[in-house]
């Protein structure tokens, strides 16, 4: 009865999970955020080759521009909320209370659920400086993962020998997770070149992982809740982010309150 119960419970999850809703040209998965765990969990137990993009504004925007890389990203098993605009967007838009399902919080949590279940872990992107860095967080802090692999990939574009070896090194493995840190949209672009070729669930975790080994501090709560957590980072990576941030936020607006318009002159009509 309980093995019943579970696959039950299973379907319904996903089920759920396969109901998307449009923020400007993301497709975004509708769920709570255990829900979304549970799936990941559900995909890295049976090695199904998936993968996770983990959105926000800049991916957002990134698709809005790039009809392909959005077919890269909607074409995803999930495409979770990250960003707190998005989830709110989701209710301002379809009325619908969304959980946000950050990247942040995610790769720690699925990390505690492969110690709890045995399941391998692969981290697959970041410098060399970076890997060092996480084995040792790992290492210090979740001492009782069945195995865990680290590969820092050359910064230039891949040979198809070297793609084949690091598929066949990753699939060799036996990990059932693979959080990938090429950063956004390297990272999407990749995960959706390696569906059907590597036996994970892939997630695309990003400016994550600094912050998970303590590289970068994270934002304060009352900063997380007000949707302020960009400005944070914008602090921390002046130079880098500007025009990051102050581009894509004020386009992202915009072209939300014109999807919002429109969508309200279409229910009156």
């Amino acid at each position: 009865m309980k093995k019943l119960s579970n696959k039950i419970d299973s379907y319904l999850i996903k089920n759920q999970l396969k109901k998307r809703k449009k923020i400007i040209t993301l497709d975004v998965s509708i769920g709570n955020y255990n829900q979304f765990i549970d799936q990941i969990i559900q995909y890295s137990e049976n090695r199904e080759s998936s993968y996770v993009c983990v959105s926000n504004v800049h991916m957002c925007i990134e698709t809005y521009f790039d009809p392909n890389f959005a077919k890269e990203v909607n074409s995803a098993n999930l495409v979770t909320p990250d960003g707190m605009p998005l989830a709110k967007a989701i209710r301002l838009i379809y009325g619908i209370k969304q959980d946000r399902v950050a990247g942040m919080d995610l790769m720690p949590d699925l990390i505690k659920k492969a110690e709890e279940k045995n399941l391998g872990v692969y981290f697959y992107g970041g410098t060399s400086e970076m890997v060092m860095k996480t084995k040792s967080f790992i290492s210090m802090n979740y001492s009782k993962l069945k195995e865990t692999h680290y590969y820092s990939p050359p910064f230039r574009e891949l040979s198809e020998n070297e793609e084949f070896e690091i598929v066949k090194m990753i699939n060799d493995s036996g990990a059932n997770i693979l959080f990938v840190a090429l950063g956004c949209p390297k990272q999407e672009k990749w995960m959706a070149s390696m569906k059907g070729k590597i036996n994970a669930c892939m997630i695309g975790i990003g400016g994550a992982l600094p912050v998970l080994i303590e590289m970068q501090k994270r934002a304060p709560m009352w900063m997380q809740k007000m949707s302020l957590e960009w400005v944070y980072r914008l602090m921390q990576e002046p130079r880098r982010l500007f025009r990051r941030y102050f581009v894509t936020n004020t386009l992202f607006i915009f072209l939300f309150v014109k999807q919002w318009f429109l969508i309200k002159i279409l229910k009156k009509h």
